[in-house]
């Protein structure tokens, strides 16, 4: 293991690993979603023997993931207290913010004042705007991009205003030029959670995305947990997407990663670089966008599966200062009839720094506890939402 001198905290999303419906899913369309028992269940059991071992299957039942009073770790379920279920709104609130009104969605496409005033920016008309999966739109309007040069505009039912393009007929630089000019227009009443570029290759019948979309968030609202280590000089690892979710705010070193592999690879690299007080900080993609999205419910639990066996590195690591947080951001039942997201609770898992002990945490009232916590573990002063969770587990703290 490492040896350091000050404490760190990693922090780990599993992108849409909600465990059941919050008591306003319906509000949502979501009734009876339960992502992570939904999907065990549809493959007749998960081996998850790491996650078992933290105290994964206390928290609702998941077949083939047993309940168990021997681990040495905190574990609960967490409510959304902010409406909507997006990965912007999500991964704010773990973080201290919680939002008042959701971010708005466009089941009907974007109105026509929005798309005339974008087209007249980048000086072309666009394809599309209507919500659509990532993968169907470019099969269905894929070939008329090509002839036409004109960007493909869709959404989902989340709040995102995404942006399609061939990299050979529109290059990454003027695509990503493009996302910026439509970030600078949807603010206010339009204000989008992100505005997503998402590039793809290949001809007509063999369309693929690549790995090279780039994510154009709203800057957060109000000061994070990130904000407030960053000023009291801490470092604060942010992988995967997490910079692009915060606007790079808050964030002091930004490792790229565009599956679950390179973020584990990089939540590996970013331990052994940090040897001072800091936070990491990562989000594991996969679930959400490769198999929660498309409904592959065997691909799901694979990716959990090969989580789990690659979760003992990341575990071998950690110090006696370390506290590891594993938790997710929204549901996304790939069981389901939707593709969408889901208004889920989201899984608690917390172990190291001298937890003694297989400790419930209960239900906590909002994601923000988490920020909460992280204030309490490096001594910060914090005047946001949430309540720490960390005298339940090392009472000797206090």
């Amino acid at each position: 293991m490492n040896k350091v001198d000050k404490q760190r905290i990693i922090v780990l999303v599993l992108d849409s690993v909600g465990v059941g419906e919050l008591p306003d899913a319906a509000l949502y369309g979501d009734k009876g979603s339960a992502t992570l028992p939904n999907t065990a269940r549809a493959v007749g059991g998960l081996h998850l023997p790491n996650l078992e071992k933290l105290g994964l299957g206390n928290i609702v039942p998941i077949e083939g993931v047993p309940p168990t009073k021997a681990c040495s770790s905190g574990w609960g379920k967490m409510a959304e207290r902010s409406p909507g279920k997006d990965t912007t709104t999500g991964h704010w609130e773990l973080m201290g913010i919680i939002l008042e009104r959701p971010f708005p969605v466009y089941p009907s496409g974007f109105p026509e004042e929005v798309i005339s005033t974008f087209e007249e920016m980048i000086g072309t008309s666009v394809l599309g705007n209507k919500p659509a999966s990532g993968t169907e739109i470019i099969k269905e309007l894929g070939e008329e991009h090509m002839a036409t040069g004109c960007p493909i505009v869709y959404t989902s039912a989340d709040s995102v205003f995404q942006i399609a393009a061939h990299e050979e007929i529109i290059g990454l630089d003027r695509l990503y030029e493009i996302c910026a000019m439509a970030r600078q227009l949807l603010q206010g009443e339009h204000g989008v959670g992100r505005v997503i570029a998402r590039p793809f290759v290949g001809k007509p019948g063999a369309f693929q995305r690549t790995d090279r979309r780039r994510d154009f968030s709203l800057p957060p609202v109000g000061p994070t947990i990130l904000d407030r280590l960053v000023d009291a000089g801490c470092t604060v690892y942010g992988i995967g997407k997490i910079p692009d979710i915060f606007a790079g705010r808050g964030v002091t070193n930004a490792l790229p990663a565009h599956s679950n592999a390179e973020v584990q690879e990089a939540v590996l690299k970013a331990m052994d670089e940090l040897q001072k007080e800091g936070l990491i900080f990562a989000n594991f993609v996969d679930f959400d966008t490769l198999w929660g999205h498309r409904n592959d419910v065997q691909g799901y639990a694979r990716g959990l599966e090969s989580l789990d066996s690659k979760l003992q590195a990341i575990l071998d690591k950690l110090t006696p200062s370390d506290l590891l947080i594993i938790t997710a951001d929204h549901g996304c039942d790939p069981t389901t009839a939707s593709t969408d997201h889901s208004r889920e609770y989201v899984p608690l898992l917390v172990t190291g720094a001298g937890i003694d002990g297989c400790i419930p945490l209960g239900t906590r009232e909002t994601f923000a506890d988490v920020a909460a916590s992280i204030a309490d573990f490096f001594g910060i002063a914090w005047e946001g939402p949430g309540t720490s969770f960390l005298s339940v587990l090392t009472p000797r703290r206090r």
